[in-house]
């Protein structure tokens, strides 16, 4: 028999089985199937959502955005009033959750780096110490841990009258904390100006004394140099702009203190309780990934003379961060929508504000869509830029 003859036979055979006998065909047939029960299983959601809104006479929309809120926020990033509408309303929960999310991240990542490095530690005490810190703060919830800063904050901290005052310009008190800050003048928008400048013209130094170590072996001073430009530019800017020096200095008044810069005790409690419990988690995931590299690694570097500190920012820091950065941005995610624990020690972030919002519209259907939707944004945009920087840190096949 010829490979025709072949080819046509097993073709033959092929139209002759049955489609369900056929993996391809069956699969397709499955998925038709899973989709249409799963259209039907939400249109079913939807209808009956549906009549039960109109039996209780409750419309639907985002048209009360545009309502006055009639409700205040004790703490916002922007001028706000009872006066102002939900849509307001919901925008300064937003930029709180934002301010305490994204200073949260700054220090986990502080903390959690310093305390993975301690953990490894050739000091006995040290290391016992970092290994105690992670194993306390990660088995305690992280809401009890809320808890216990915000009693500390509002049970041990005396009333504003009695204000702690360590500092001059500084008040502790059961209301919040405090600070005097520079007077408003234009000579700081000069300087946040500068500062904005010389951090641009680091990183391009940066660029430069790499290229310039690879190609001649060299190497710049580059951390001086960006210290004298991160801290001179504004100094200088602030000095030609007339060297301002008055300050806004927080003063009692009644039973509160105003001026100055505060920070409420939810804030506080609400930050520190984040930090510790997400830096625990940062830390082993920072000492699995310095724990990775071979130890063949250190020892080159030491036999070439680098010191110890040398050694772990030059030498392994480097190489671990490819290994560090995929769980590490799980747990800047958990940090972000953990915030939302907040509104149990009454820190007016986005789920507080959206409560109240659904108490007094009767709008929780859209309430919690907008929830949804904020946190959603935030974990792609936060994941998108991990997953970038992850790229340019990955190791490249040549």
């Amino acid at each position: 028999m010829s490979a025709a003859q072949n080819l046509t036979g097993a073709t033959e055979i092929s139209q002759d089985v049955p489609f369900w006998h056929d993996p391809g065909k069956r699969g397709i047939v499955f998925q038709a199937v899973i989709l249409c029960l799963v259209v039907a299983a939400g249109y079913y959601i939807f209808a009956n959502t549906q009549a039960n809104l109109r039996r209780q006479a409750i419309s639907t929309g985002f048209g009360f955005l545009g309502r006055e809120a009639g409700f205040g926020i004790g703490e916002s990033l922007i001028d706000y009033s009872a006066a102002n509408s939900y849509a307001q309303a919901l925008l300064v929960g937003v930029l709180n959750t934002l301010k305490v999310s994204s200073i949260g991240i700054l220090l986990t990542l502080l903390l959690g780096v310093v305390v993975g490095v301690a953990r490894l530690s050739s000091n006995w005490l040290v290391s016992k110490l970092a290994a105690g810190y992670i194993e306390v703060l990660q088995n305690i919830p992280v809401l009890l841990q809320l808890f216990f800063w915000y009693s500390i904050f509002n049970d041990l901290l005396p009333s504003p009258r009695q204000s702690l005052h360590p500092l001059p310009g500084v008040f502790f008190n059961n209301r919040g904390f405090y600070l005097a800050v520079p007077a408003a003048n234009i000579a700081y928008g000069w300087a946040a100006a500068a500062f904005g400048a010389a951090v641009l013209l680091s990183w391009l130094l940066r660029r430069w004394a790499r290229r310039r170590q690879e190609k001649t072996g060299q190497i710049f001073p580059f951390w001086p140099a960006a210290g004298i430009l991160l801290i001179g530019l504004p100094v200088l800017a602030w000095f030609l702009a007339g060297a301002p020096t008055a300050m806004n200095v927080p003063y009692l008044k009644g039973f509160n203190f105003l001026g100055g810069i505060s920070l409420s005790p939810e804030f506080g409690a609400l930050l520190i309780g984040l930090v510790l419990y997400t830096s625990a988690f940062v830390a082993e995931i920072v000492r699995a990934g310095i724990q990775a590299i071979s130890k063949g690694q250190s020892e080159a570097a030491m036999s070439l003379g680098l010191k110890s500190n040398l050694v772990l920012s030059l030498i392994i820091l480097p190489q671990a961060m490819r290994i560090i950065i995929p769980p590490l941005t799980s747990q800047m995610l958990n940090l972000t929508k953990n915030s939302s624990l907040a509104v149990a020690i009454g820190y007016p972030d986005l789920v507080s504000v959206a409560n109240t919002t659904i108490n007094q519209t009767g709008q929780a259907i859209e309430g919690v869509l907008i929830i949804m939707a904020v946190y959603l944004i935030l974990s792609l945009v936060t994941s998108a830029f991990m997953n970038w920087y992850n790229k340019k840190k990955a190791l490249v096949e040549r």
